[in-house]
């Protein structure tokens, strides 16, 4: 489909937060359709962030982290803990508090998703160099931390 020549230009920050929407969309769809046993994207990110953030850590807090409800956030971890993927356990500062935490299962599960998305990053190696993806993260990243510090 050809550009509509009587709109106006777009500003670059509106352009470049377009550019992010859909290559989420894309990005999504294509992992999802990766990933081993039925995981799904959400799933598989708070694996990751549990993976990376070490610890133990509230529903609460986890929903805040990835900007959800707290009843999907419920829901995505009480599908994880089913399969043994994390361990939720009652906050011992808090009786009505919970905490979770990522158990072994969880780590191999992450890492078997590192390896079934293994062909899409080789793909995206093929197209994009390792200095293209260098010279574009900082950027990346200074869109996440204004967003992350702006959010309500």
């Amino acid at each position: 489909m050809a550009p509509n020549a009587e709109l106006p230009a777009e500003p670059p920050a509106f352009r470049l937060l377009t550019e992010i929407g859909i290559i989420e969309q894309l990005a999504r769809n294509r992992l999802e359709r990766s990933l081993p046993d039925g995981i799904k994207v959400s799933q598989f990110i708070v694996l990751n962030h549990l993976v990376r953030l070490g610890g133990a850590w509230s529903p609460v807090w986890l929903a805040d982290a990835f900007q959800v409800t707290k009843g999907a956030m419920t829901n995505t971890l009480q599908r994880l803990d089913k399969r043994g993927l994390v361990q939720i356990v009652a906050d011992p500062s808090d009786g009505r508090g919970k905490l979770v935490s990522i158990t072994q299962a969880g780590r191999n599960m992450r890492a078997r998703c590192l390896e079934s998305i293994g062909p899409l990053l080789d793909e995206l190696s093929s197209e994009l160099s390792t200095k293209d993806v260098a010279s574009v993260l900082p950027i990346l990243e200074k869109v996440r931390k204004h967003l992350d510090a702006h959010r309500s």
